[in-house]
């Protein structure tokens, strides 16, 4: 099968090339994969015992191939999204990914694309684990998100609107009336040395919480929030923001399959918007790649194999 890899251990190397197509353990499935969620940490999160050639990649949809013999609750032909990290085997960027039964997998709904459903895996379980550490903050109450054009913060405004939250947020300029167009009240642009003023003009005192999705992002966020509130850090490890700031991880032990479900429906139905910048097929993968590590995409890129 096509696949694109690193081709040995230590390689930064990433290549398009001919691998065997994985014979999956009793608890795994094998998936025909048909679209592939771009991430910028696809080709750096590799498991020590790696496989190598190494298939990158840890999201996905596709069609269920092959179910191993302790598998439950799923049958040959399953459309599912998923994520598949750290996996021996390799990754979701091939046309096959043997998948363990215990990773995060949900069904697609009718009617949905495969380009839609690879879209929402990674971005989607990671923002509702990060809003389980923001605690106490009632309808009404204040969210400010670091770097939210791009797929956590669109998932991340959508489900703060549903909990009757106002939300600022900072991007580039030239995505201000995206980001409002989702329901942001102020965006403010990271590269203006006062963007922190102004939410402290908007919300005085500050902000219930702040989720900082881009690296190097998590000191400025803290002064944007209030006293005792919450600092949810995506991308950075915790920092001692002081004043009685809780700062948090997004606890990756919770389980979030329910709710991804449920985006994904909501989606579906035409009630949660999935933004993709671009689709690219299979073959210009790198090119995705290479976009999505510039950390300026909007939404989601994602690759098919349709």
């Amino acid at each position: 099968m096509k696949a694109f890899t690193i081709p040995t251990a230590g390689s930064s190397v990433v290549e398009l090339t001919e691998v065997p197509v994985p014979t999956i353990d009793a608890d795994e499935l094998l998936v025909e994969v048909k679209a592939v969620g771009v991430g910028i940490h696809d080709s750096y999160f590799l498991p020590n015992d790696a496989h190598y050639p190494y298939p990158i990649g840890i999201e996905a949809a596709g069609v269920v191939a092959e179910v191993g013999p302790a598998v439950t609750g799923f049958e040959p032909g399953d459309r599912i999204s998923f994520v598949s990290s750290m996996q021996p085997k390799g990754g979701t960027w091939a046309e096959f990914v043997a998948v363990k039964t215990e990773n995060m997998i949900v069904p697609i709904p009718a009617g949905m694309s495969f380009t839609d459903a690879a879209a929402v895996p990674v971005a989607g379980n990671t923002v509702l684990r990060a809003m389980t550490a923001i605690t106490g903050v009632s309808n009404g109450g204040t969210l400010f998100i670091a770097g939210a054009s791009g797929a956590i913060g669109t998932v991340a405004i959508q489900l703060a609107r549903r909990l009757d939250w106002r939300v600022a947020a900072s991007a580039s300029e030239t995505n201000h009336d995206y980001l409002r167009s989702l329901g942001v009240e102020l965006a403010v642009d990271y590269h203006d040395a006062n963007w922190t003023d102004q939410v402290l003009e908007w919300i005085p005192g500050g902000v219930d919480a702040a989720m900082a999705v881009q690296p190097g992002t998590s000191v400025e966020s803290a002064i944007v929030v209030k006293d005792g509130g919450t600092l949810v850090t995506i991308s950075d490890q915790p920092i001692d923001a002081g004043r009685g700031i809780k700062v948090a991880m997004a606890p990756y032990q919770v389980d979030v399959r329910e709710g991804l479900s449920d985006l994904l429906n909501d989606a579906a139905a035409g009630n949660f918007h999935i933004e993709l910048e671009r689709v690219y097929p299979f073959a210009e993968a790198l090119a995705a790649l290479a976009k999505v590590q510039s950390r300026r995409a909007r939404g989601k890129l994602v690759l098919t194999l349709e």
